[in-house]
């Protein structure tokens, strides 16, 4: 069957939920029987989000190959369960400097290099992209930003000629809007969609379905009014009211026949009838009453919870399979250096130290990583987060608080954590990191191995800085055991203590591979031994 594809665009204002609409959509063909893919078209010029502030645009998502993406990514491996790739997030900025390269490199002959046809043909190029590498039957589309901004334009144009180039029988259009609330009314504004959807025919797209959002519920009135106005079937016009989890946005989306509109429209035929039983189990247990645990998710970034996506979704996914509500304490690295008590942990039943970059508030990790580990308290240690608890620890047993990482003191008199020898180096900071699936071997024994269930796993990296070998005897003769290593034992990829209820740290982001209905191994003895801590206190 030739490609179909599916646009979505967004209108009214950013951060609608196009990204989930997108991922669920896809786990409705998905159930279907047919292979599914989703890009994300991001208009900011940057390369990638590799050099962004999580302040700026969340957390960085990495796939199996490497690519450093938008945290959307995430949402679509998370609801498809495929494992994507680097044309699946798509920029402005990577676009810009496809086409430069070529035009410096004379593959233009000499030709006026211009946004059309130039720019869109090296968007659609990299659209088609997606089946080529993927192998999907049906590729989603999504645009980042909203219908009217100056940056998204290339992309919609490139959209618009999509119709013709793959056949408008192959293309169905999606366009995602806000339906506000006025408060003195009570009423439902339904404007707002009738002019983003003006702005986007006026670029040429007309859209097939239009996804009304609201925090509460759309009247069949006013389904018909957007119906009318915009042109759109009122079977087209789903009303999507925000939902308790994100999770049950699949469920919602089959109930109301969105899948069968969908498959009608491109001419497809169900290959199965969808199975929505796991999805629902996993959904009752979400819903279930259940006991609360209380983590501590100590960051430099708590301020915009975006910045911990996949984070704060692995211990939800964790707490489904163990059976406990899991309550995150957002808890700033850089108060907690602030004050000589550390008051604000005796609450929690499990610590959390995430991954990040930079030198501000790792003191305050630090002294929280010690206070898990003095007072046997539940503790997961992501990528900076393991690095962080190996210099805790080595600072106790050397008694020497210079004792560091050389990314935050070059000078530091023991460079427990320090730079690879091939990166000592490089000046550039994009993409130059240890990225991507690599090999991990466990030993037998170890609370790791016991986690996984195997001997051998492949996990996601994200770092530059590694485990400075130098160190690793007087470590271990420590107490501190090296559960996995690289395959040629040269990298340490998790540490952990024999002698504490579970202490834990990797240098992988384990929280890129869980999934709402498969939690991750880690995650779940972690929050396992949280739970067992917690009926103790």
């Amino acid at each position: 069957m030739k490609t179909k594809y599916i646009f979505l665009t967004g209108g009214v204002l950013s951060s609608v939920g196009k990204g989930v609409m997108a991922a669920a959509l896809g786990r409705l063909l998905k159930e279907r029987g047919y292979k599914v893919a989703i890009q994300k078209l991001d208009p900011y010029i940057n390369v990638d989000p590799g050099t962004m502030s999580p302040y700026q645009h969340g957390e960085v998502y990495v796939l199996d190959d490497g690519a450093e993406t938008d945290l959307d990514l995430g949402h679509y491996e998370r609801f498809i369960d495929t494992s994507l790739n680097q044309v699946c997030n798509v920029t402005t900025g990577q676009v810009y400097e496809e086409v430069i390269t070529k035009e410096r490199r004379g593959d233009y002959l000499g030709g006026t290099i211009q946004v059309i046809p130039h720019i869109t043909n090296e968007i659609k190029r990299r659209i088609g992209l997606v089946s080529k590498t993927t192998g999907a039957e049906i590729v989603l589309v999504e645009v980042g930003g909203t219908v009217g901004d100056i940056e998204s334009l290339p992309f919609l144009e490139a959209l618009r000629q999509m119709h013709n180039d793959a056949g408008h029988e192959n293309c169905f259009y999606i366009h995602v809007t806000w339906l506000p609330h006025i408060g003195a009314t009570g009423e439902l504004k339904t404007k707002p969609t009738q002019h983003s959807v003006r702005e986007l025919r006026s670029i040429g797209i007309s859209p097939n379905m239009i996804v009304a959002r609201s925090d509460y519920p759309v009247a069949e009135e006013l389904r018909d009014k957007i119906a009318l106005f915009c042109d759109v079937e009122k079977r087209a016009v789903i009303p999507l009211v925000t939902a308790d989890t994100v999770y049950e946005i699949p469920v919602t989306l089959e109930e109301i026949s969105v899948g069968e509109l969908v498959m009608e429209y491109l001419g497809l035929q169900g290959r199965q009838k969808p199975n929505w039983q796991p999805w629902k189990e996993m959904l009752t247990k979400m819903r279930q009453d259940k006991t609360e645990v209380k983590i501590a998710l100590v960051g430099k970034y708590v301020e915009l919870h975006d910045a911990y996506m996949s984070v704060r979704e692995a211990l939800q996914h964790a707490g489904i399979e163990v059976g406990v509500d899991v309550t995150i304490k957002w808890v700033h690295s850089s108060d907690l250096e602030k004050t000589d008590t550390l008051d604000v942990l005796e609450t929690v039943d499990g610590i959390l130290v995430p991954g990040g970059f930079g030198e501000r508030g790792t003191e305050g990790k630090i002294a929280a990583i010690q206070y898990a580990r003095e007072n046997r308290i539940p503790y997961l240690g992501l990528c900076l987060g393991m690095q962080l608890m190996v210099v805790e620890f080595a600072r106790k047993i050397l008694q020497d608080d210079r004792v560091n990482s050389t990314e935050f003191n070059r000078q530091t008199a023991h460079p427990v954590i320090d730079l690879m020898p091939d990166q000592r180096d490089i000046t550039d900071m994009g993409g130059t990191m240890r990225l991507g699936l690599y090999p991990c071997k466990l030993q037998p024994g170890t609370i790791a191995a016991k986690a996984y269930g195997t001997d051998f796993v492949q996990e996601r990296h994200r770092h530059r800085f590694e485990l400075n070998n130098a160190y690793r005897d007087t470590l271990e003769e420590a107490g501190m055991r090296f559960s996995g290593l690289s395959p040629d034992n040269r990298l340490v990829e998790i540490a952990e203590f024999s002698d504490h209820p579970f202490m834990l740290g990797t240098q992988f982001h384990p929280e890129f591979l869980s999934r709402p209905y498969r939690a991750h191994p880690l995650f779940v003895a972690f929050i396992e031994a949280v739970q067992n801590y917690a009926e103790k206190k």
